[in-house]
Protein backbone atom coordinates (compact mmCIF):
# COMPACT_ATOMS: atom_id res chain seq x y z
CA UNK A 1 0.00 0.00 0.00
CA UNK A 2 1.17 3.73 -0.94
CA UNK A 3 1.75 5.98 2.18
CA UNK A 4 -0.48 8.40 0.63
CA UNK A 5 -3.55 5.97 1.02
CA UNK A 6 -3.14 5.08 4.73
CA UNK A 7 -5.36 6.27 6.91
CA UNK A 8 -4.25 9.53 9.45
CA UNK A 9 -4.41 7.27 13.03
CA UNK A 10 -1.84 4.83 11.05
CA UNK A 11 0.64 7.20 9.86
CA UNK A 12 1.00 8.71 13.05
CA UNK A 13 1.70 5.69 14.42
CA UNK A 14 4.23 4.57 11.92
CA UNK A 15 6.21 8.26 11.55
CA UNK A 16 6.24 7.92 15.61
CA UNK A 17 7.64 4.17 15.24
CA UNK A 18 10.36 5.33 12.80
CA UNK A 19 8.59 3.13 10.17
CA UNK A 20 7.67 5.59 7.87
CA UNK A 21 9.23 9.56 7.64
CA UNK A 22 6.98 12.17 7.12
CA UNK A 23 9.00 13.15 3.90
CA UNK A 24 8.02 10.30 2.47
CA UNK A 25 4.60 10.69 3.31
CA UNK A 26 4.43 14.19 2.04
CA UNK A 27 5.89 12.98 -1.07
CA UNK A 28 3.54 10.36 -1.38
CA UNK A 29 0.98 12.48 -1.26
CA UNK A 30 2.04 15.08 -3.24
CA UNK A 31 2.36 12.29 -6.05
CA UNK A 32 -0.87 11.27 -5.87
CA UNK A 33 -1.76 15.41 -6.08
CA UNK A 34 0.42 15.49 -9.55
CA UNK A 35 -1.68 12.73 -10.88
CA UNK A 36 -4.82 13.36 -10.19
CA UNK A 37 -5.69 17.13 -9.24
CA UNK A 38 -5.58 17.94 -13.19
CA UNK A 39 -9.20 16.53 -13.00
CA UNK A 40 -10.26 17.21 -9.02
CA UNK A 41 -8.67 20.99 -8.64
CA UNK A 42 -8.86 20.79 -5.00
CA UNK A 43 -6.17 22.94 -4.58
CA UNK A 44 -6.41 26.57 -4.21
CA UNK A 45 -2.75 27.14 -3.10
CA UNK A 46 0.13 24.52 -2.96
CA UNK A 47 4.09 24.80 -2.73
CA UNK A 48 5.54 21.16 -3.13
CA UNK A 49 8.92 22.22 -1.91
CA UNK A 50 7.74 24.30 1.41
CA UNK A 51 5.43 21.16 2.03
CA UNK A 52 8.55 19.10 2.18
CA UNK A 53 10.28 21.78 3.73
CA UNK A 54 7.88 21.13 6.71
CA UNK A 55 8.09 17.30 6.64
CA UNK A 56 12.12 17.58 6.32
CA UNK A 57 11.82 19.08 9.76
CA UNK A 58 9.42 16.92 11.66
CA UNK A 59 11.92 14.26 10.34
CA UNK A 60 14.77 16.08 12.07
CA UNK A 61 12.41 16.62 15.31
CA UNK A 62 11.81 13.15 15.53
CA UNK A 63 15.52 11.73 15.00
CA UNK A 64 16.52 14.41 17.94
CA UNK A 65 14.18 12.38 20.59
CA UNK A 66 11.82 15.43 21.19
CA UNK A 67 8.11 15.08 22.25
CA UNK A 68 5.93 13.97 19.39
CA UNK A 69 2.10 15.35 18.94
CA UNK A 70 -0.43 13.26 17.94
CA UNK A 71 -0.48 14.20 14.58
CA UNK A 72 3.44 14.84 14.14
CA UNK A 73 4.00 14.41 10.42
CA UNK A 74 0.91 14.35 9.18
CA UNK A 75 -0.41 16.20 6.80
CA UNK A 76 -3.38 18.16 6.90
CA UNK A 77 -5.46 20.12 3.81
CA UNK A 78 -6.95 23.63 5.35
CA UNK A 79 -9.89 25.38 3.71
CA UNK A 80 -8.74 28.61 2.64
CA UNK A 81 -10.57 30.69 4.61
CA UNK A 82 -8.62 29.76 7.73
CA UNK A 83 -5.74 32.40 8.16
CA UNK A 84 -1.86 30.89 7.34
CA UNK A 85 1.01 32.64 8.32
CA UNK A 86 2.73 31.07 5.25
CA UNK A 87 0.11 31.09 2.83
CA UNK A 88 -2.14 33.04 1.35
CA UNK A 89 -6.10 32.92 2.25
CA UNK A 90 -8.09 34.59 -0.64
CA UNK A 91 -11.67 33.75 1.02
CA UNK A 92 -13.03 32.22 -2.66
CA UNK A 93 -13.09 35.84 -3.87
CA UNK A 94 -11.32 38.14 -6.33
CA UNK A 95 -11.90 40.53 -3.85
CA UNK A 96 -9.20 38.86 -1.24
CA UNK A 97 -6.72 38.10 -4.10
CA UNK A 98 -3.77 38.19 -2.83
CA UNK A 99 -3.84 37.92 1.27
CA UNK A 100 -1.38 36.94 3.10
CA UNK A 101 -2.67 37.60 6.59
CA UNK A 102 0.95 36.43 8.15
CA UNK A 103 -0.93 35.01 11.09
CA UNK A 104 -2.23 31.32 11.66
CA UNK A 105 -5.93 30.61 12.96
CA UNK A 106 -6.12 29.35 16.18
CA UNK A 107 -7.40 26.08 14.54
CA UNK A 108 -3.60 25.90 12.00
CA UNK A 109 -1.96 27.14 15.46
CA UNK A 110 -3.12 23.86 17.10
CA UNK A 111 -2.48 21.76 14.16
CA UNK A 112 1.05 22.69 14.18
CA UNK A 113 1.61 22.19 18.05
CA UNK A 114 0.14 18.87 17.01
CA UNK A 115 3.03 18.25 14.47
CA UNK A 116 0.62 18.36 11.64
CA UNK A 117 2.19 19.29 8.10
CA UNK A 118 0.13 22.13 6.48
CA UNK A 119 0.46 20.56 3.34
CA UNK A 120 -1.74 23.56 1.69
CA UNK A 121 -4.99 25.31 1.13
CA UNK A 122 -8.09 23.81 -0.30
CA UNK A 123 -10.57 25.35 -2.81
CA UNK A 124 -13.66 26.88 -1.23
CA UNK A 125 -16.50 28.26 -2.42
CA UNK A 126 -16.90 32.74 -2.70
CA UNK A 127 -16.75 33.58 0.88
CA UNK A 128 -17.88 30.03 1.69
CA UNK A 129 -21.34 30.85 0.49
CA UNK A 130 -22.97 29.40 -2.79
CA UNK A 131 -20.87 30.16 -5.67
CA UNK A 132 -18.93 27.15 -6.61
CA UNK A 133 -15.21 26.93 -6.96
CA UNK A 134 -12.99 24.86 -9.21
CA UNK A 135 -13.05 21.69 -7.52
CA UNK A 136 -14.78 18.60 -9.16
CA UNK A 137 -16.23 15.68 -7.68
CA UNK A 138 -13.27 12.99 -8.00
CA UNK A 139 -15.71 9.95 -8.37
CA UNK A 140 -17.19 11.87 -11.47
CA UNK A 141 -15.43 15.23 -12.62
CA UNK A 142 -18.85 15.85 -14.46
CA UNK A 143 -20.25 16.68 -10.76
CA UNK A 144 -20.49 18.85 -8.12
CA UNK A 145 -17.84 18.21 -4.93
CA UNK A 146 -20.23 19.76 -2.84
CA UNK A 147 -19.89 23.32 -0.90
CA UNK A 148 -18.66 25.29 0.56
CA UNK A 149 -16.03 23.29 1.78
CA UNK A 150 -15.36 21.69 -1.40
CA UNK A 151 -11.59 21.28 -1.86
CA UNK A 152 -11.09 19.71 1.32
CA UNK A 153 -13.69 17.17 0.74
CA UNK A 154 -12.67 16.42 -2.93
CA UNK A 155 -8.83 16.43 -1.69
CA UNK A 156 -9.63 13.30 0.92
CA UNK A 157 -12.13 11.48 -1.03
CA UNK A 158 -9.20 11.46 -4.00
CA UNK A 159 -6.65 10.09 -1.92
CA UNK A 160 -4.56 13.40 -1.86
CA UNK A 161 -4.47 13.84 1.87
CA UNK A 162 -5.57 11.79 4.90
CA UNK A 163 -7.23 14.56 6.66
CA UNK A 164 -8.82 18.43 6.04
CA UNK A 165 -10.21 21.36 7.65
CA UNK A 166 -13.52 22.86 6.35
CA UNK A 167 -16.81 24.82 8.54
CA UNK A 168 -20.22 24.64 8.12
CA UNK A 169 -22.65 28.00 8.51
CA UNK A 170 -25.45 25.89 6.35
CA UNK A 171 -24.25 22.39 4.91
CA UNK A 172 -21.07 23.13 4.21
CA UNK A 173 -19.42 20.05 5.72
CA UNK A 174 -22.27 17.25 6.03
CA UNK A 175 -22.84 17.43 2.66
CA UNK A 176 -19.32 17.88 0.64
CA UNK A 177 -18.77 14.65 2.80
CA UNK A 178 -21.92 13.38 1.37
CA UNK A 179 -20.95 13.65 -2.08
CA UNK A 180 -17.68 12.92 -1.64
CA UNK A 181 -18.24 9.81 0.05
CA UNK A 182 -15.88 10.61 2.75
CA UNK A 183 -16.37 10.89 6.90
CA UNK A 184 -17.24 14.60 7.79
CA UNK A 185 -18.21 16.07 11.64
CA UNK A 186 -19.14 19.39 12.04
CA UNK A 187 -19.22 19.24 16.00
CA UNK A 188 -20.93 21.19 18.40
CA UNK A 189 -21.07 24.83 17.43
CA UNK A 190 -18.22 26.47 20.13
CA UNK A 191 -16.55 23.12 20.39
CA UNK A 192 -13.76 24.66 18.27
CA UNK A 193 -12.15 28.28 18.48
CA UNK A 194 -12.76 30.38 15.16
CA UNK A 195 -10.53 32.82 15.52
CA UNK A 196 -8.65 34.03 12.23
CA UNK A 197 -11.55 32.27 10.18
CA UNK A 198 -13.74 33.95 7.50
CA UNK A 199 -16.53 35.24 9.75
CA UNK A 200 -19.80 34.79 8.24
CA UNK A 201 -22.28 34.09 11.51
CA UNK A 202 -21.15 33.94 15.14
CA UNK A 203 -24.90 32.00 15.86
CA UNK A 204 -23.87 29.80 12.53
CA UNK A 205 -19.71 28.96 11.88
CA UNK A 206 -18.75 25.85 12.84
CA UNK A 207 -15.43 24.69 12.43
CA UNK A 208 -15.67 20.86 11.02
CA UNK A 209 -13.30 18.50 9.77
CA UNK A 210 -13.14 15.65 6.92
CA UNK A 211 -11.13 12.13 6.52
CA UNK A 212 -11.56 8.32 5.49
CA UNK A 213 -12.51 6.84 9.05
CA UNK A 214 -14.38 7.86 12.08
CA UNK A 215 -11.26 7.62 14.11
CA UNK A 216 -9.46 9.87 12.28
CA UNK A 217 -12.23 12.38 12.02
CA UNK A 218 -11.61 11.73 16.14
CA UNK A 219 -7.90 12.11 16.31
CA UNK A 220 -8.09 15.60 13.90
CA UNK A 221 -10.93 16.81 16.45
CA UNK A 222 -9.52 16.12 19.85
CA UNK A 223 -6.40 18.35 19.20
CA UNK A 224 -8.48 21.38 18.24
CA UNK A 225 -11.01 21.24 20.84
CA UNK A 226 -10.37 24.12 23.79
CA UNK A 227 -11.47 27.36 25.00
CA UNK A 228 -9.86 30.47 23.45
CA UNK A 229 -10.75 33.77 24.97
CA UNK A 230 -10.81 35.18 21.61
CA UNK A 231 -14.11 33.17 20.55
CA UNK A 232 -16.40 33.92 22.87
CA UNK A 233 -18.61 31.15 22.42
CA UNK A 234 -15.55 28.59 23.21
CA UNK A 235 -16.33 27.46 26.80
CA UNK A 236 -13.78 26.57 29.81
CA UNK A 237 -14.61 22.65 30.08
CA UNK A 238 -12.89 19.61 30.00
CA UNK A 239 -11.44 18.19 26.47
CA UNK A 240 -13.51 14.89 25.54
CA UNK A 241 -11.39 11.82 24.87
CA UNK A 242 -12.75 11.68 21.79
CA UNK A 243 -10.17 8.91 20.12
CA UNK A 244 -10.54 6.79 23.20
CA UNK A 245 -14.69 6.79 22.92
CA UNK A 246 -14.92 6.57 19.31
CA UNK A 247 -12.84 3.70 19.58
CA UNK A 248 -15.24 1.96 22.31
CA UNK A 249 -18.11 -0.70 21.49
CA UNK A 250 -21.35 1.29 22.90
CA UNK A 251 -22.34 -0.03 26.68
CA UNK A 252 -25.87 -1.35 24.32
CA UNK A 253 -27.12 -1.31 20.84
CA UNK A 254 -27.56 1.98 19.79
CA UNK A 255 -31.56 3.39 19.23
CA UNK A 256 -31.57 6.43 16.52
CA UNK A 257 -34.81 8.90 16.22
CA UNK A 258 -35.61 9.24 12.47
CA UNK A 259 -36.16 12.38 11.50
CA UNK A 260 -37.66 13.41 8.37
CA UNK A 261 -37.38 16.99 8.97
CA UNK A 262 -38.72 20.08 6.64
CA UNK A 263 -36.75 19.01 3.53
CA UNK A 264 -38.00 15.44 2.79
CA UNK A 265 -39.95 16.13 0.28
CA UNK A 266 -36.63 16.97 -1.68
CA UNK A 267 -35.36 13.65 -1.05
CA UNK A 268 -34.80 11.74 -4.19
CA UNK A 269 -35.57 8.28 -4.51
CA UNK A 270 -32.30 6.87 -4.21
CA UNK A 271 -32.32 8.38 -0.45
CA UNK A 272 -36.11 7.11 0.49
CA UNK A 273 -35.16 3.88 -0.67
CA UNK A 274 -32.05 3.99 0.89
CA UNK A 275 -33.80 4.85 4.14
CA UNK A 276 -36.53 2.52 4.10
CA UNK A 277 -33.23 -0.61 3.51
CA UNK A 278 -32.24 0.57 6.85
CA UNK A 279 -34.83 1.25 9.04
CA UNK A 280 -35.40 -2.66 7.91
CA UNK A 281 -31.97 -3.55 8.81
CA UNK A 282 -31.78 -1.83 12.06
CA UNK A 283 -35.68 -3.00 13.04
CA UNK A 284 -36.21 -1.60 16.51
CA UNK A 285 -33.42 0.16 16.85
CA UNK A 286 -34.55 3.03 14.03
CA UNK A 287 -37.84 5.00 15.09
CA UNK A 288 -39.34 7.47 13.50
CA UNK A 289 -39.86 11.15 15.35
CA UNK A 290 -41.52 13.95 14.07
CA UNK A 291 -40.11 17.21 14.60
CA UNK A 292 -42.96 19.80 16.88
CA UNK A 293 -44.78 21.92 13.96
CA UNK A 294 -43.64 24.83 15.13
CA UNK A 295 -39.99 23.57 14.02
CA UNK A 296 -41.25 23.59 10.24
CA UNK A 297 -40.21 27.45 10.22
CA UNK A 298 -36.16 26.62 11.13
CA UNK A 299 -35.34 26.88 7.52
CA UNK A 300 -36.66 30.94 7.56
CA UNK A 301 -35.06 31.46 10.95
CA UNK A 302 -31.85 30.50 10.09
CA UNK A 303 -31.74 32.31 6.47
CA UNK A 304 -32.85 35.58 8.55
CA UNK A 305 -29.68 35.09 10.96
CA UNK A 306 -27.55 34.05 8.20
CA UNK A 307 -28.47 36.82 5.83
CA UNK A 308 -28.45 39.12 8.29
CA UNK A 309 -24.77 38.36 9.41
CA UNK A 310 -23.63 38.41 5.74
CA UNK A 311 -24.47 41.70 5.08
CA UNK A 312 -22.83 42.86 8.62
CA UNK A 313 -19.81 40.89 7.82
CA UNK A 314 -19.16 41.33 4.55
CA UNK A 315 -20.52 44.59 4.43
CA UNK A 316 -16.79 46.33 3.07
CA UNK A 317 -16.33 43.53 0.54
CA UNK A 318 -19.64 44.59 -0.77
CA UNK A 319 -19.58 48.18 -0.37
CA UNK A 320 -15.93 48.27 -2.53
CA UNK A 321 -17.06 45.73 -4.78
CA UNK A 322 -20.62 44.30 -5.41
CA UNK A 323 -19.80 44.23 -8.98
CA UNK A 324 -17.05 41.19 -8.25
CA UNK A 325 -19.48 39.20 -6.26
CA UNK A 326 -21.97 36.46 -7.80
CA UNK A 327 -25.71 37.43 -8.16
CA UNK A 328 -26.35 35.16 -5.40
CA UNK A 329 -24.23 36.35 -2.63
CA UNK A 330 -25.41 39.34 -3.78
CA UNK A 331 -28.92 39.25 -3.56
CA UNK A 332 -28.18 37.54 -0.31
CA UNK A 333 -26.23 39.92 1.20
CA UNK A 334 -28.58 42.61 -0.17
CA UNK A 335 -31.82 40.92 1.84
CA UNK A 336 -29.96 40.72 4.77
CA UNK A 337 -29.99 44.84 4.80
CA UNK A 338 -33.74 44.71 4.80
CA UNK A 339 -34.34 42.30 7.47
CA UNK A 340 -35.72 43.58 11.05
CA UNK A 341 -34.22 43.61 14.05
CA UNK A 342 -37.35 42.51 15.74
CA UNK A 343 -37.32 39.66 13.13
CA UNK A 344 -33.97 38.65 13.69
CA UNK A 345 -34.14 38.35 17.12
CA UNK A 346 -36.99 36.10 17.20
CA UNK A 347 -35.07 33.91 15.12
CA UNK A 348 -32.42 33.80 17.12
CA UNK A 349 -34.61 33.03 20.71
CA UNK A 350 -35.81 29.92 18.72
CA UNK A 351 -32.41 28.68 18.46
CA UNK A 352 -32.12 27.35 22.62
CA UNK A 353 -35.47 25.77 22.14
CA UNK A 354 -34.45 23.71 18.86
CA UNK A 355 -31.19 22.57 21.40
CA UNK A 356 -33.64 21.28 23.97
CA UNK A 357 -35.84 19.71 22.12
CA UNK A 358 -32.67 17.28 20.67
CA UNK A 359 -31.13 17.33 24.08
CA UNK A 360 -34.55 16.10 25.43
CA UNK A 361 -34.79 13.46 22.81
CA UNK A 362 -31.47 12.14 23.34
CA UNK A 363 -32.40 10.87 26.61
CA UNK A 364 -34.46 8.17 25.20
CA UNK A 365 -32.28 8.13 21.54
CA UNK A 366 -28.33 7.84 20.99
CA UNK A 367 -28.37 10.20 17.70
CA UNK A 368 -30.75 11.05 15.27
CA UNK A 369 -30.95 9.32 11.78
CA UNK A 370 -31.73 12.11 8.76
CA UNK A 371 -30.26 12.29 5.42
CA UNK A 372 -26.82 13.99 4.83
CA UNK A 373 -28.12 15.57 1.46
CA UNK A 374 -31.10 14.74 -0.87
CA UNK A 375 -29.36 12.54 -3.22
CA UNK A 376 -26.18 11.76 -5.45
CA UNK A 377 -23.91 14.57 -6.17
CA UNK A 378 -26.02 17.15 -8.88
CA UNK A 379 -24.41 17.12 -12.35
CA UNK A 380 -23.05 20.15 -13.37
CA UNK A 381 -20.80 22.54 -12.18
CA UNK A 382 -22.73 25.72 -11.38
CA UNK A 383 -24.09 24.51 -8.19
CA UNK A 384 -23.03 22.95 -4.76
CA UNK A 385 -26.43 21.24 -4.43
CA UNK A 386 -28.84 21.90 -1.41
CA UNK A 387 -27.84 22.31 2.52
CA UNK A 388 -31.29 21.72 3.38
CA UNK A 389 -30.58 18.57 5.14
CA UNK A 390 -28.30 20.59 7.40
CA UNK A 391 -29.88 23.42 8.29
CA UNK A 392 -31.63 22.87 11.25
CA UNK A 393 -28.78 21.24 12.72
CA UNK A 394 -26.86 23.80 11.85
CA UNK A 395 -29.60 26.71 13.57
CA UNK A 396 -29.38 24.69 16.83
CA UNK A 397 -25.37 24.01 16.86
CA UNK A 398 -25.86 20.14 17.36
CA UNK A 399 -22.63 17.94 16.78
CA UNK A 400 -23.55 16.05 13.23
CA UNK A 401 -21.47 13.83 11.15
CA UNK A 402 -22.09 12.24 7.83
CA UNK A 403 -21.38 8.16 7.49
CA UNK A 404 -21.10 7.14 3.96
CA UNK A 405 -22.65 4.12 3.64
CA UNK A 406 -25.14 4.41 0.74
CA UNK A 407 -24.95 4.68 -2.97
CA UNK A 408 -27.13 5.85 -5.54
CA UNK A 409 -28.45 4.48 -8.98
CA UNK A 410 -25.11 6.03 -10.92
CA UNK A 411 -22.60 4.21 -8.29
CA UNK A 412 -22.50 7.95 -6.39
CA UNK A 413 -21.83 7.64 -2.73
CA UNK A 414 -24.77 9.06 -0.41
CA UNK A 415 -24.29 10.32 3.33
CA UNK A 416 -26.15 9.28 6.39
CA UNK A 417 -26.32 11.87 8.89
CA UNK A 418 -26.25 11.09 12.55
CA UNK A 419 -27.10 14.11 15.07
CA UNK A 420 -26.53 14.62 18.97
CA UNK A 421 -27.08 16.75 21.74
CA UNK A 422 -25.17 19.56 22.20
CA UNK A 423 -21.84 18.96 23.80
CA UNK A 424 -22.11 15.02 23.48
CA UNK A 425 -19.68 15.01 20.09
CA UNK A 426 -17.46 12.23 21.72
CA UNK A 427 -20.59 9.69 21.89
CA UNK A 428 -21.94 10.61 18.70
CA UNK A 429 -18.89 9.18 16.71
CA UNK A 430 -19.20 6.10 18.52
CA UNK A 431 -22.62 5.68 17.72
CA UNK A 432 -21.58 6.39 14.06
CA UNK A 433 -19.20 3.45 14.37
CA UNK A 434 -21.77 1.19 15.35
CA UNK A 435 -23.56 2.36 12.04
CA UNK A 436 -20.99 2.25 9.68
CA UNK A 437 -21.12 -1.85 10.84
CA UNK A 438 -24.52 -2.17 10.96
CA UNK A 439 -25.66 -0.30 7.68
CA UNK A 440 -27.02 -2.53 5.13
CA UNK A 441 -24.16 -3.88 3.02
CA UNK A 442 -21.76 -3.49 5.64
Amino acid sequence: MDAFQMGAAAVAAAISRGELSSEELVQSCLNRIDAVDGDVQAWAHLDHAHALTQARAADKHRQAGRPLGPLHGVPVGVKDIFDTSDMPTEDGSVLRSGRTPGADAAAVALLRESGAIILGKTVTTEFAVYGPGKTRNPHDPARTPGGSSSGSAAAVAAGMVPLSLGTQTNGSVIRPASYCGVYGLKPSHGLISRHRVLKLSDMLDHVGMFGRSLEDLALLTEQLVGYDARDPDTHPVAKPRMVDITREAPPMPPRLAFIKGPAWDQAESDVVDGFAEMATELGDRMEEVELPGNFEDAMEWHRVIMESDLALNLARDYRRGADDMSPRLREMIERGLEEKAVQYNLAAQQRPLLREFVAELMLDFDAIITPSANGEAPLGLDSTGSPAFSTLWSFCGAPAVSVPVLQGANAMPIGVQLVGAWGDDARLLRTARWLAEAAPGE
